[in-house]
């Protein structure tokens, strides 16, 4: 009797699943057939837009690759990205003494901070500790800094910029100089901590 029973709930359960498809493929007929009445009659232009030309397209290209692809011509260095950054991104990121608004750039002068400050700051993801590529920070700051203008730095300022705080975390001295053949050469101590995903099948985010 109770397989009867379950034999019957299963045939009416697949009946309803098979009356709920038809009823969205009818539905689904029902859409595509008055978009087509509805816009029948219209043009085959509005008139709207215009064809994107290859200065258009190259104006909003300015991703930059790991390997470097992308850099604009230029080049920057650790004196003049002070300059800049002083002047145009302390307000929000602080020094390396100071704190600002929004996220820490670089690590506090162990000399000068209170320690209880310091274990903080280390706890914190910053260039030099999780950045995997060096070429990341150009791209970035190219296209997000400064908050209040993003887009508006000159390569050679963002190159400067890139300089200085990779200076700042201990990873590159203080005399040299970034561009687009030197800037992927810079080797991030975090990138060994990054490994490829080359499992297969089964869950794809570890």
């Amino acid at each position: 009797m109770i397989q009867k029973i379950s034999a019957l709930f299963i045939l009416s359960f697949l009946h309803a699943c098979s009356a709920d498809a038809t009823r969205d493929q009818e539905s689904q007929t029902e859409q595509i057939n008055f978009s087509k009445e509805a816009t029948k009659d219209w043009p085959e232009s509005f008139g709207l837009g215009r064809v994107a030309n290859n200065a258009k397209i190259s104006s909003v290209d300015i991703d930059v690759r790991p390997d470097g692809k992308g850099l604009p011509s230029g080049s920057g260095t650790v004196e003049y990205g002070r300059s800049v950054y002083l002047t145009k991104c302390v307000s929000c990121h602080g020094t390396k003494t100071s704190s600002g608004v929004y996220d820490r750039l670089f690590a506090y002068d162990q000399s000068k901070v209170h320690p209880d400050s310091l274990k903080r700051s280390k706890r914190t993801k910053m260039i030099g500790t999780y950045w995997p590529y060096a070429t990341t920070l150009y791209d970035y700051i190219n296209r997000a800094m400064p908050f209040n203008a993003p887009g508006s730095l000159h390569p050679n300022e963002v190159y400067s910029l890139t300089a200085y705080l990779l200076y700042e975390n201990d990873i590159i001295d203080e005399n040299v100089v970034l561009s687009a053949s030197s800037l992927p050469r810079v080797k991030m101590p975090a990138q060994k901590r990054f490994v490829n995903d080359d499992r297969q099948g089964g869950a794809e985010v570890k």
